[in-house]
C-alpha cells in the first residue's frame, strides 16, 4: 500500500476511490454510500454521478452515522437512498437491467 497525504482527513479517503471510478470507469461504474461520518466521498461521489455512474446511498433510518450518506445526497449525487436492506437487491436489479449480472446472482 503506498500511504499518501490524508484526503479529508482520511487516510484511505473514499473520495479518493472515487474520483478514479469518475475518471476510469464513469457510465460503467456504480457507486454505494454507507454509513459514516463526515463528508468523505460526497463530492467524488457527486463527479461520478456526473461521469454517468448510477449511486446508491443508504438511508438516514438504516444508518448507525448519516454524515457521509447526508452530504452525498446534499450534493445532488444520489440516484437513489435506500434501506441498507434493500441496497443489495438493487443492485443487483440495476446489473441485471443492464446485462452485467447473470439471472443467478
Amino acid at each position: 500500500m503506498i500511504e499518501g497525504e490524508p484526503v479529508n482527513r482520511h487516510r484511505p479517503s473514499v473520495e479518493v476511490l472515487f474520483r478514479s471510478a469518475a475518471r476510469v470507469a464513469g457510465p460503467n461504474a456504480l457507486g454505494i454510500m454507507l454509513t459514516g461520518m463526515g463528508a468523505d466521498g460526497a463530492n467524488a461521489m457527486k463527479e461520478m454521478r456526473d461521469a454517468g455512474s448510477y449511486n446508491l446511498v443508504q438511508d438516514e433510518a438504516s444508518c448507525v452515522v448519516f454524515g457521509m450518506p447526508r452530504e452525498a445526497i446534499a450534493a445532488g449525487a444520489a440516484h437513489e437512498v435506500l434501506p441498507l436492506a434493500q441496497i443489495a437487491p438493487r443492485l443487483i436489479e440495476r446489473l441485471r437491467s443492464t446485462g452485467l449480472a447473470p439471472n443467478r446472482v
